[in-house]
């Protein structure tokens, strides 16, 4: 149970500092709560390890810089998707 718990909280962590990163490289203000941030931030940084993995690049030895780069870039990209259909909404 410990382990699960541990993954989770890793988890959330994770998609916090991906998603946060991801907010800061798209410009303007993103109207969204943490808890879409968050979420950004898991699918990016989810995506962006099963590219690596597929690329054969996930066994690194160090700092693993192109799933980095794929997990930011990829949540920047679902941060922009979901402030793009918020603002249309908001239009409505």
């Amino acid at each position: 149970m410990t382990g699960v718990l541990a993954a989770v909280v890793g988890g959330i962590i994770y998609g916090a500092i991906v998603g946060g990163l991801a907010r800061l490289v798209i410009p303007g203000r993103q109207d969204m709560s943490l808890l879409v941030t968050i979420g950004c931030g898991l699918a990016g940084g989810a995506l962006g390890g099963l590219i690596a993995e597929g690329l054969g690049a996930a066994d690194t030895s160090g700092i693993d810089w192109l799933q980095g780069i794929l997990s930011v870039s990829l949540a920047a990209l679902a941060v922009s998707i979901y402030a793009n259909y918020r603002t249309a909404q908001q239009a409505r």
